[in-house]
């Protein structure tokens, strides 16, 4: 390298470019730019320098990639990295967008022929810390640890971590110069280097304590005992090599590469005509208008709705502990003045009926936050305010309408309020429901969203109180854990509200889903989940009995067709008794090659043999059994005598809800005893069960996003929707159509909605697959309407990324560009079907609210107590039950308007059975 001048003192920032492409990649969503390509690396490359020049001042700098084509390692080594899989498409196309934007940014890229980018930053990270210069290396690399020194530090903007000599050994438990010598050991999978077989950290840490260095383990490598010790000797041959290939070499020639950090490497502003074409170009609208404000200053990104949420500037952390009424009283005047309060709970348990608070935290700015601890509990247990009295003091904000919160999961600490005679009002703002309308395929738990949104590594719950048996409660957690743990959530809780809120309110229909039909539902949801349902444990309980009867018996029939006693729950005893003693014919096999004995497979295979149709009857008794007819009855709540669901709102990516513990929305209703067990939810006395059921709702949904105008007219006449169709495939009136012609029509119906093939139908009616393609070719002739819509869906998805509700909800199809095969053509079905079952869901959730909204209106006792998919279930005083039966469909068939006309058709009963 040529001669620098005096250095000494600056700082060299090095981007590890490579590194981050990959993370950017997998941890956007699938963004897609005006033209239909992919921009969720770019994104994510642009967004993490942009903050990196904001929050660390370096006078010299440099973003370094990997060059195509092979490297001097590839003729040390034939095999070095050849297990890498070839780099995504979506991801290649983005590269020289990537080189592109990063010079605009002002970083000096660098990218080395024959050199990796690892060994660029070792070169220069060695040359500048010679000059006396500071480096800070921006890597998720490990291998890039032994590097660091008390001029070179490692930074990790996804994890929020900084690797400096202390952090090195107590994140690997080696210092930095034995880093080279603990990637010999353990390997490095990424690059197909291998290491000692079966020596993971552990090992080779206990191995360089005892030995001090590569050298010292093998020279004692016959000192060593057991398996490992076996497996350290047949890889000393290798080890010199697998230390050479994890060495990062410092000492590259880059002279021909008019390297040099003086005179080449400073840190330049950014080129704002250049950022205007590149924002344009890949449409992130909101970098665009900032760009072009010539006043603006640059930011890390504000989220807006064509971009996903920026990693945000960490903000430094004041967490107050309340142990004192002048503490408590100052943060109550905080929280009565502020605009908008970040609010938690810590409790005993995840059961929020019975969950009793142990504190509460709170924010109103973001990196200040307080923990007020209330029942903490043990020898230790600290000075604590009473919890009665604070409740009581806080009790008017947390019931003002007009003190505004936002918390994550607020559902459950309405909950637990209440269980205090708490009813919290003035919830503003969910972060939770924000990155389920934001983001509906990703996971919403605050660790996640923190580590996606902020850059923030959360303190995990067991990071505070253990793990497995070993678990204390939060109320056995020492004070000082237990504060900075539940002041964080609140912290980061209201940063997250500030990144994702912005990006709802962009756009009028995520506002509207998110204000009008989310937030709206989790308070719903919230009472339906407090009243509980009312069963008949006894029923239950006899159900049960008779169901235990029937499954003996059935084990004996199992064991005569088989010739011999087996486990009627062992797929590989099973496999052995179909297919070598039976010789049924193989349907299909596992992933390892063995024939199968899934679900399907006994299907089929029961439609000619005694045997496997058995064993689904045995299986579906058996579920029923200890999912409903033993488990029920011990769910009931010891003070309310009901059983009480949870709904999870933030879960089915296409707005649908899951209930669970327990999950009731998938009682069977096809089998006599699933039927059953929906007469065992009663009604208390003097009372009804009402239920009320969307009719054909998706077909109805289908017609209105198609337009397809026989299908607009079938619905308008009121006409039988299938038997319509089969008059349109079979060519005849609809008074001639056979019931046969019926069910075909009915198949192909809901089937088509389902994105089902011809192979499909013509397994599910059994027919040729000719005949079946055949039918399907008349549908679409009929209702060419459908036919458009099914493409022009297909074509949308694949450019954006998602499909859409009615009501704007976006349901977003990761793999609609990507994956493979079978997933691709799964999330191409999934955009065809995605927007009609969304709607449904939304529709729903609407007429909850509409209905919950007219309860309290009306002041009467009707109660909603369950939701499942398309229906909802009452509990009606009997005094009530004609107005209401009039009401429920009138409510929900008017929470939209739109192109066919909605039913709901009503039922009432003492029993869910009897009401359905």
């Amino acid at each position: 390298m040529p001669e620098e001048r005096s250095l000494e003192g600056k700082t060299l920032l090095l981007v590890d470019g490579s590194s981050y492409l990959y993370r950017a990649y997998h941890a956007m969503p699938d963004l897609r730019g005006p033209d239909g390509g992919p921009t969720g690396a770019l994104y994510g490359m642009i967004n993490m320098l942009r903050r990196m020049r904001k929050e660390v001042t370096a006078e010299y700098s440099a973003c370094v990639f990997d060059a195509k084509g092979k490297t001097f390692r590839d003729d040390w080594y034939a095999d070095y990295k050849a297990n890498r899989p070839s780099m995504p498409d979506d991801l290649s196309r983005q590269i020289e967008p990537i080189h592109v934007a990063v010079r605009a940014l002002g970083w000096p890229l660098l990218m080395i022929e024959g050199v990796e980018a690892d060994d660029v930053i070792g070169t220069l990270s060695t040359a500048a810390e010679q000059r006396g210069m500071k480096v800070i290396v921006s890597t998720g690399d490990k291998d890039l640890a032994q590097l660091v020194s008390d001029h070179v530090t490692l930074i990790n903007t996804m994890t929020n971590e900084t690797l400096d000599r202390e952090g090195v050994i107590a994140k690997f438990g080696v210092p930095p110069e034995r880093i080279i010598d603990y990637l010999s050991l353990i390997g490095d999978t990424v690059d197909n280097v291998p290491g000692v077989d079966k020596c993971g950290p552990k090992t080779a840490i206990k191995w360089l304590t005892q030995f001090d260095s590569l050298d010292g383990i093998v020279a004692h490598a016959d000192e060593i005992k057991g398996a490992v010790g076996d497996n350290l000797r047949r890889a000393l041959d290798f080890l010199p090599m697998a230390k050479k290939l994890v060495t990062v070499e410092r000492n590259c020639d880059l002279t021909g590469h008019v390297v040099s950090i003086g005179e080449s490497l400073p840190s330049r502003p950014e080129a704002r005509e250049e950022l205007r074409d590149v924002f344009m170009r890949h449409g992130f609208k909101t970098w665009l208008r900032e760009v072009e404000s010539a006043s603006a200053e640059p930011v890390e990104g504000a989220p807006a709705a064509d971009v996903p949420p920026a990693l945000t500037v960490n903000h430094e952390r004041h967490y107050d502990t309340v142990q004192t009424w002048e503490q408590f009283d100052a943060w109550l005047e905080k929280i009565n003045v502020a605009e908008l309060t970040s609010f938690d709970t810590e409790t005993t348990s995840l059961d929020p009926m019975t969950a009793q608070i142990v504190g509460l935290s709170l924010s109103v700015e973001a990196g200040r936050a307080a923990y007020v601890p209330l029942a903490h509990r043990g020898p230790d247990a600290p000075v604590q305010l009473p919890r009665d009295e604070v409740l009581a003091k806080l009790k008017p904000w947390l019931e003002s309408t007009t003190h505004k919160k936002v918390g994550q999961h607020l559902k459950y600490d309405e909950q637990v309020l209440a269980n205090y005679g708490i009813e919290m009002r003035g919830i503003e703002h969910d972060t939770l429901l924000q990155s389920y309308v934001v983001e509906s395929h990703r996971t919403h738990d605050m660790d996640s969203l923190a580590l996606r949104h902020l850059g923030v590594k959360t303190i995990k719950y067991e990071d505070v109180a253990g793990k497995g048996a070993s678990q204390i409660g939060f109320d056995e957690v020492a004070l000082d854990k237990a504060s900075e743990y539940a002041a964080e959530d609140a912290d980061i809780t209201l940063q997250l509200h500030q990144v994702l809120y912005p990006q709802v309110a962009a756009e009028k229909t995520l506002e509207y889903v998110y204000r009008d039909i989310e937030i709206p539902t989790s308070r719903v949801l919230r009472k339906m989940e407090r009243t509980g349902v009312l069963i008949d444990a006894e029923k239950l309980r006899r159900q049960s009995s008779e169901i235990a009867t029937r499954l003996i018996q059935l084990e004996g029939e199992a064991y005569e067709l088989a010739g011999g006693e087996f486990n009627l729950g062992s797929p590989k005893q099973i496999g052995q008794i179909f297919f070598e003693k039976l010789e049924l014919p193989v349907i299909k096999k596992t992933p390892s090659g063995a024939p199968s004995t899934d679900e399907e497979v006994l299907q089929k295979l029961a439609e000619d043999y005694p045997l496997p149709k058995i064993l689904l009857e045995h299986r579906g008794l058996s579920k029923l059994k200890s999912t409903y007819t033993d488990k029920l009855p011990r769910m009931v709540n010891a003070t309310t005598g009901r059983v009480h669901t949870n709904y999870a709102q933030a879960v089915a990516v296409t707005g649908r809800l899951a209930s669970n513990d327990p999950n009731l929305q998938n009682i069977p209703v096809r089998t006599g005893e699933g039927r059953r067990i929906r007469e065992a939810f009663i009604a208390p006395p003097g009372h009804k069960l009402v239920s009320a059921d969307y009719s054909q709702i998706e077909l109805r949904i289908m017609a209105h996003i198609s337009g397809d105008e026989s299908l607009l007219r079938a619905f308008s006449q009121g006409e039988d929707i299938h038997r319509a169709t089969a008059a349109e495939i079979f060519s005849v009136t609809p008074l001639e159509v056979s019931s046969d012609q019926r069910r075909v029509a009915k198949v192909i119906n809901f089937g088509l909605i389902y994105g089902m093939s011809s192979f499909g139908l013509a397994s599910n009616l059994g027919i040729t697959r000719d005949a079946a393609k055949l039918y399907i070719d008349r549908y679409f002739a009929r209702y060419p309407g459908v036919a458009r819509y099914m493409d022009e869906t297909r074509v949308s998805a694949k450019a954006k990324g998602y499909v859409e509700t009615v009501f704007g909800r976006r349901l977003w199809l990761p793999e609609i560009n990507g994956g493979n095969g079978p997933r691709r053509q799964a999330a191409e079905r999934a955009a065809i079907n995605a927007p009609m079952q969304g709607t449904a869901a939304d529709l729903i959730k609407l007429s909850m609210i509409a209905v919950q909204d007219w309860i309290e209106e009306s002041k009467i006792g009707t109660r909603m107590i369950m939701q499942v998919h398309d229906e909802l279930i009452l509990e009606v005083p009997d005094g009530e039950l004609s107005e209401v039966r009039k009401r429920l469909p009138e409510l929900m068939c008017g929470v939209a308007d739109l192109k066919v006309p909605l039913v709901a058709e009503v039922g009432a009963g003492l029993n869910w059975e009897e009401a359905h």
